[in-house]
């Protein structure tokens, strides 16, 4: 994974930040994006796409990704904002976010998947990137981490959705709770006209 980013590297591009988003499919809750930017010799094995880790694994590599960062960023845009302008826009809008917050300006952009928000930056677009570089696969981890603990945070406002278990994801118990309670704030309209319809 470390030797896919580092063969970017040149006199040119000394600096590359990884970003990635979590929260693209679920019923409720935010889009959180993270871009991170790593020493070229540094490397943390147990960095690997988020989703191939545990929660367990996930929280303890966390505070290791922050402390060995050159800088790192989080951007988040909410639900409302997602009905808005479509989960796609949103999802671009928070990694555009993510690495306006970095504290130095990158030389390349690894960007997860096949689609690039507007920038005036390098960057590259790297399918299923999260399981290839490294940057974007502890770019996985923080937005995950960060958005999981979200939604954590809202379940104890709203207990009958069980998000503490399903982080806003369409499982049978929360959209049982939809149809049972009706949406809360946090619901994304635009993901539930089906559900609501039944």
């Amino acid at each position: 994974m470390k030797k896919f980013d580092n063969k970017f590297l040149t006199d040119e591009i000394k600096l590359i930040a990884g970003v990635d988003e979590a929260g693209r499919g679920p019923l409720a809750g935010p889009v959180v994006a993270a871009a991170v930017i790593f020493d070229p010799g540094f490397y943390l094995d147990e960095v690997n796409d988020s989703k191939q880790l545990s929660p367990r694994l996930r929280e303890s590599v966390f505070p290791k990704i922050l402390d060995n960062a050159i800088s790192y960023g989080i951007g988040i845009v909410d639900n409302l904002e997602i009905d808005e302008i479509n989960i796609l826009q949103a999802s671009l809008k928070a990694m555009k976010i993510a690495v306006s917050k970095l504290q130095y300006e990158p030389d390349l952009v690894l960007i997860d998947g096949n689609k690039s928000f507007f920038s005036e930056l390098n960057t590259k677009t790297v399918v299923k990137g999260d399981s290839k570089s490294f940057a974007i696969a502890a770019a996985s981890i923080i937005a995950k981490v960060t958005r999981d603990r979200l939604m954590i945070k809202a379940s104890k406002k709203f207990p009958e959705y069980g998000w503490e278990k399903n982080k806003g994801y369409g499982t049978k118990q929360h959209i049982s709770a939809i149809q049972k309670h009706g949406i809360t704030p946090l619901h994304r309209k635009s993901f539930l006209s089906n559900i609501l319809a039944t």
